[in-house]
């Protein structure tokens, strides 16, 4: 296994494929959750760099404006992407993560889509569709390794 980071945007199905892995006894790191995000929303970075120099096959989930301070320490940049209809239809619903719920939100996802996407876009190595499922995607990552 290598290290591997995987982002997107919200509602793409970054929190599920890493649960999958983490079933599968991939270590894994969803940075949404346990104080991996500073205010403002950037990783924080001291905690970052430690988890990377202690881990050598991990896959880590997120998507921070500093991340990219970080991709030379990835072997990979994987993309999850759907089309924004879906990743609005995803989190109005889903159970695990309040965001995207709100009328302002889901008009915050579509300008990223936007905006924020085409730059992870530029920045990835691979992409894998969304829409795919979480067992065929988790075969592709555990297959970059």
């Amino acid at each position: 296994m290598t290290r591997i980071l995987v982002t997107g945007m919200s509602g793409a199905g970054k929190s599920t494929l890493l649960a999958e892995l983490a079933r599968r006894g991939l270590l894994t790191v969803d940075t949404d959750f346990d104080g991996w995000q500073l205010p403002g929303g950037l990783w924080d970075e001291r905690r970052m760099s430690e988890l990377l120099e202690r881990h050598h096959d991990l896959v880590v989930s997120g998507t921070v404006e500093n991340q990219g301070r970080f991709y030379d320490r990835f072997d990979h940049v994987v993309l999850l992407s759907a089309p924004v209809n879906v990743l609005i239809e995803r989190v109005a619903t889903r159970t695990n993560n309040p965001y995207g719920r709100t009328a302002e939100q889901q008009t915050e996802i579509r300008r990223y889509v936007a905006e924020v996407e085409p730059r992870l876009r530029r920045g990835a190595s691979i992409e894998l569709d969304g829409r795919c499922g979480v067992e065929e995607l988790a075969d592709a990552i555990e297959a970059l390794g």
